[in-house]
């Protein structure tokens, strides 16, 4: 299988090209012009339809970090047009096209759900508030084109993802190794997290079973609250977890919108698309894709 990718460079697009390859697939990246292989320009609308020649699924995955920067109003629009740009850019290009690839897996997020306290949600269970709800609602809108052409259009709303060596975990590590990590904000609010492996196990699931379409929740079936989360990575690293998150220079640095929709929204996400369509986690407990990721493998 030929996959076009775009985003290959970051934590989930290095995994992913690494699995397609492993098992004998053809990963090919799709960066911004300029960048080693072929390239796009979604600021100016500039995409090849030529580069779909013979490819037989895409895996769009490119977007603006949201959690780097304050959420002043031009950096909001960034992280919106980022991700509406591209994909309506890549959308409308495959609905033209008279021989498309068969499979558009595109990236979304759990933000579509805004804080829903202790609600179980499902891919059934409607739209939140708050920004980044409002982002995921105009992001999973721009694919439309490309799923009303019949392309089997799969929206991936991915949770937290685990990885040592990037994302939210890595830079949880210091701060919980020196034993000054803890809980943040009350604690009570839900975390719906995903290992790496099973991120990338998830999105090859969808490349290669005509079932899944539509929005698929990316998140591990045992989601846990905030407390827990610390309590187990404290435990995992042998290291006291009780000193609450202080959440004010968080805010100064980072403004109160941000801080409270990354890290104290509640969100309690069920993955149900993906258990009926017969996917089986690797690491469905926290504590397994913690062991998993922070011990040194056995010789």
């Amino acid at each position: 299988m030929k996959v076009l990718v775009t985003g290959s460079s970051g934590l989930i697009g290095t995994a992913l090209g690494d699995a397609l390859r492993a098992r004998g697939d053809e990963p090919v990246a799709l960066g911004r012009s300029g960048r080693e292989g072929l390239s796009w320009d979604p600021e100016r609308g500039v995409l090849d339809p030529a580069v779909f020649d013979g490819v037989d699924a895409v895996v769009h995955l490119a977007g603006r970090s949201i959690g780097e920067h304050r959420w002043s109003a031009g950096e909001k629009q960034a992280i919106l047009e980022s991700r509406t740009r591209g994909t309506t850019l890549l959308a409308s290009t495959l609905a033209r096209l008279g021989a498309p690839p068969k499979t558009f897996v595109s990236a979304s997020a759990i933000g579509y759900y805004g804080n829903r306290g202790d609600d179980e949600l499902t891919e059934d269970s409607g739209p939140g508030d708050g920004f980044l709800a409002d982002v995921v609602v105009q992001w999973e809108r721009a694919t439309a084109a490309a799923q009303n052409a019949g392309i089997r259009t799969v929206r991936v709303r991915t949770g937290i993802v685990l990885a040592s060596h990037g994302g939210v975990l890595a830079r949880l590590l210091t701060p919980f190794r020196l034993g000054l990590g803890g809980r943040t904000g009350p604690g009570t609010q839900w975390m719906s997290w995903i290992s790496l492996a099973d991120e990338v196990g998830a999105i090859l699931h969808a490349l290669d079973h005509d079932v899944v379409r539509g929005a698929v929740n990316l998140a591990a079936p045992n989601p846990v609250r905030n407390a827990e989360f610390a309590r187990s990575l404290g435990e995992a690293l042998h290291r006291p977890a009780i000193l609450p998150t202080p959440l004010l220079p968080l805010k100064v640095r980072y403004g109160d919108e941000l801080v409270r929709e990354l890290l104290l929204f509640s969100q309690r996400v069920r993955p149900t698309r993906l258990l009926e369509s017969g996917y089986r986690f690797r690491h469905p407990e926290l504590r397994d894709v913690l062991s998993a990721t922070l011990e040194p493998p056995s010789t």
